[in-house]
């Protein structure tokens, strides 16, 4: 971890208050989570699908996810494809709901989205991927939900000395132990004051991408 803190703190001397910091890597990640919170909070939500508008949500969160850099331009297009039958807009638009803000554990509520995602019409490339199934719930509620991008974040766990059992096929376990290894960091941070997974995932980010060497 310490060589990991030399180097984040090499491009930001500021730590997560750093300007550049801030500009290079959390400010556009913060403005989706607002965006997000003003245009699909729950209410907001909870009203467009009472009223039928599942392809509402599918829309909006699709856009407010656009204005990222987070998902690949392959993932991107074939969620909007999926997205443009009634069924898939429908299936998503539920399933997002249920993940963010249904009953039962978090566990429990992956694996629901996980179904609803897998069940996605699909036309080239899969829509079932880390990034896919991780992204909303990032943006959505970003003091719980971590991003998952597979090789950065497997490197950067390698580089911060914590052991990360990756399954690429999405699965409640890998997550929870995903989560369970971010929230380790951002103990280990604390002096740094992170503020949520967007500072935790940013911090991994710049240890694992090739942006930063």
């Amino acid at each position: 971890m310490r060589r990991a803190r030399r180097k984040f703190l090499g491009y930001f001397p500021d730590g997560f208050r750093d300007e550049t910091y801030i500009d290079w890597e959390r400010d556009y990640k913060w403005q989706a989570a607002r965006r997000w919170q003003a245009e699909l909070n729950r209410t907001e939500m909870r009203d467009l699908l009472d009223h039928g508008r599942h392809d509402e949500v599918a829309m909006r969160a699709v856009r407010i996810e656009s204005r990222t850099n987070l998902l690949f331009s392959f993932e991107k297009m074939a969620l909007r494809d999926a997205l443009k039958e009634p069924a898939g807009a429908k299936g998503f638009a539920e399933g997002l709901y249920d993940w963010l803000h249904g009953t039962g554990s978090e566990r429990s509520r992956f694996e629901r989205w996980l179904e609803h995602v897998e069940d996605l019409p699909r036309r080239q490339t899969r829509v079932l991927t880390w990034p896919v199934v991780t992204v909303f719930g990032f943006l959505a509620r970003p003091k719980v939900h971590f991003f998952l991008k597979p090789t950065v974040t497997r490197y950067a766990f390698d580089e911060v000395g914590l052991d990360f059992d990756y399954v690429s096929r999405p699965n409640a376990d890998t997550y929870t132990e995903l989560l369970d290894d971010a929230g380790h960091v951002k103990k280990e941070l604390a002096d740094l004051r992170p503020r949520d997974m967007i500072d935790i995932q940013s911090f991994l980010w710049v240890q694992g991408s090739d942006e930063y060497p």
